[in-house]
């Protein structure tokens, strides 16, 4: 596990070599074991290095046989041992026992198609030395992140955004476009990041740099292919082989292997399948918030040893300046904040871990995927032209009452009701709030319009997954889970977004994965052999934090609403409209606590950086 950064210049070498390593030293935390450079008069690469496989000869960069190829890379391949020894057969020559080198040899046979053979996460950048060709790709589910840009005619890129801004050819521009889709999303849903000119390389994607002309290709995406005369028996069972040997499959290692471990079903099969030694919880002081208690007595029934820790709301609060720091943009996840406390609590012990992301995604975990199943009756026995109608006089009306919000998502399209797992303000709200309105151009709609478009004739629970997958997945899950376990120097590992498990899970008719009575129905099936019946059976919780309660209280109510009367404030949003949320939400009238949050972490990313 490492960092990667680089551009294309072609200055003096000492200039080049200066700068490269100021941009390597942003991302340390990434690779604080080793580092490793290479400059020549038209590239300058970088790596930082955390060690976990081929620890003593395993040093990048790495050259295939005749030097005419140099690589670095972030990630880890855990089928490198396979892969290696079908290319030494084929006659190819390894110098290290790590796993970077598959890559190399294996684009020197197969050229881009290596992409679809690599079983793990990664991003890597390789320069051919002869035809002065980069090539730079991202993992299919965008486990691990890459960043690029192109300014004062030159190629800049790097794990982390800060590396970018570290080059002095790379300007440091707030991109106010991708306000509205962060207020609507919680994250920036867009591929330009919020600095201008500054983009991320999508997941399942590479781009080739040649002659000075960017090509950028798509190589995989989830393919949903159910088997609709497939028995549940079946489906289980094909569930069960991919995930067992997934586990197995992420334990290479030459370092300690632990995982993460919360009460919930995700972590807990990992830990138990994966027969873990230590696991790592944490929780709140709340007593309603803590389920340390759940994962430390199932460790007790598994013989493992759990080491858990208590977050104070104080401790909570002031980690949020740290957590903008390692994201690079705002992510208003409030569940970002313990899993800094968590990966911190890990990492003084181990250097990599296992975690659940990627489950509910893959299998239907969300709650919110049942509602496509509760809203079908009427669906079916309504017209939709008169579920419409239904639709706008509800919405015009000035009150409330139970089966509103019902009548309401009744009479809309899938496409109009789901964004993702999180909705936080809708387009007309965004409106109302930004003080730009033509920032408001485009809806948050438009943004999932095209990978709506992909799933067309697919059930609704089917298109909500896709949509999840390639968007909250990358810009909430993985983002936070990469970006802050790096901060630790960490390694977090996600067996499930595998591409063995995603095939099976793909394969899964929608009426075994989401029922009315259960989500992921065809996963618990699997884990019930592995966990206790509460385990297996409980309901999707997240990682729950007391904001709602917090934001009612000194002085942290008083801290927000200084941060909602700043100037700051003033100049992206109307003030009163910043002003009635926080009214509404203590006097109890509405709970605004993620829309509160979502707003506050803006300012406070701006603040910090502009």
């Amino acid at each position: 596990m490492c960092g990667i950064t680089g551009f294309l210049s072609e200055g003096e070498y000492e200039k080049k070599e200066s700068t490269l390593k100021k941009m390597n030293s942003r991302i340390m935390s990434r690779g604080p074991d080793d580092e490793g450079y290479y400059v020549d008069e038209h590239i300058a690469l970088a790596m930082r290095r955390l060690s976990i496989i081929g620890l003593e000869n395993g040093k990048q960069p790495v050259w295939n046989e005749d030097k005419t190829l140099v690589l670095v890379y972030n990630g880890e391949i855990y089928n490198y041992l396979q892969l290696k020894e079908e290319l030494q057969g084929m006659g190819h020559v390894f110098t290290t026992d790590a796993d970077t080198e598959v890559i190399l040899h294996g684009y020197e046979e197969y050229g881009t198609d290596v992409l679809g053979k690599l079983r793990g996460m990664f991003a890597f950048a390789l320069w051919n030395t002869v035809s002065e060709t980069l090539l730079i790709a991202r993992d299919p589910f965008g486990i691990k992140p890459l960043f690029y840009c192109t300014q004062n005619n030159g190629f800049c890129f790097g794990s982390e955004i800060k590396a970018l801004l570290a080059n002095p050819d790379v300007r440091k521009e707030l991109n106010e476009d991708a306000l509205p889709g962060y207020l609507a999303f919680q994250y920036n849903p867009l591929e330009e990041t919020f600095y201008k000119g500054i983009y991320q390389l999508l997941p399942g994607h590479f781009m080739i740099l040649e002659n000075g002309r960017m090509q950028i290709h798509r190589y995989w995406r989830a393919r949903f292919h159910t088997e609709e005369t497939m028995r549940r028996e079946e489906a289980e069972e094909r569930l069960k082989e991919a995930l067992l040997n997934s586990v197995e499959a992420h334990k290479l290692s030459d370092v300690e292997v632990g995982s993460f471990l919360s009460g919930g079903i995700d972590s807990s099969f990992l830990a138990v399948a994966g027969e873990m030694e230590k696991t790592y919880s944490v929780g709140f002081e709340e007593a309603e918030y803590d389920e340390t208690k759940k994962a430390a007595q199932l460790s007790r029934i598994n013989g493992m040893t759990n080491h858990s820790r208590l977050i104070t709301r104080e401790e909570y609060w002031d980690a949020v300046p740290r957590i903008l720091e390692a994201l690079d943009e705002p992510v208003a996840d409030p569940s970002v904040i313990p899993l800094y406390y968590l990966c911190e609590l890990a990492a003084r012990d181990v250097k990599v871990v296992y975690s659940g992301e990627g489950a509910d995604e893959l299998f239907g975990g969300y709650n919110v995927y049942q509602s496509a199943l509760a809203l079908e009756p009427f669906v079916h026995i309504m017209p939709g032209k008169i579920r419409r109608g239904l639709r706008r006089i509800m919405e015009r009306l000035p009150f409330s009452f139970k089966g509103k919000e019902y009548l309401i998502r009744a009479g809309q399209s899938v496409e109009e009701r789901f964004i993702g797992n999180a909705y936080i303000f809708k387009s007309q709200e965004v409106k109302e709030l930004l003080k730009k309105k033509e920032l408001a151009a485009y809806t948050e709609q438009d943004v999932v319009a095209a990978y709506y478009a992909e799933t067309e004739g697919l059930d609704d629970i089917t298109r909500m997954q896709y949509i999840d997958i390639n968007f909250w997945m990358r810009g909430d899950i993985l983002r936070k889970s990469d970006h802050i376990s790096m901060a630790h120097g960490l390694e977090v590992r996600v067996p499930y977004l595998d591409a063995e498990v995603a095939g099976a899970a793909f394969s899964v008719p929608v009426r075994y994965r989401v029922t009315r009575r259960q989500t992921k129905s065809v996963f618990r099936s699997v884990s019930d052999g592995y966990l206790p019946q509460e385990t297996a059976k409980r309901r999707k919780l997240g990682f729950p934090v007391p904001l709602r309660k917090w934001l009612n209280q000194e002085p942290y109510a008083g801290i927000v609403r200084a941060e909602f009367e700043s100037e700051t404030a003033e100049r992206f949003f109307e003030k009163d409209s910043l002003i009635e949320l926080l009214e509404q939400h203590k006097n109890g009238k509405r709970d605004n606590s993620r829309k509160i949050w979502t707003v506050y972490l803006f300012l406070l990313w701006y603040r910090e950086n502009f």
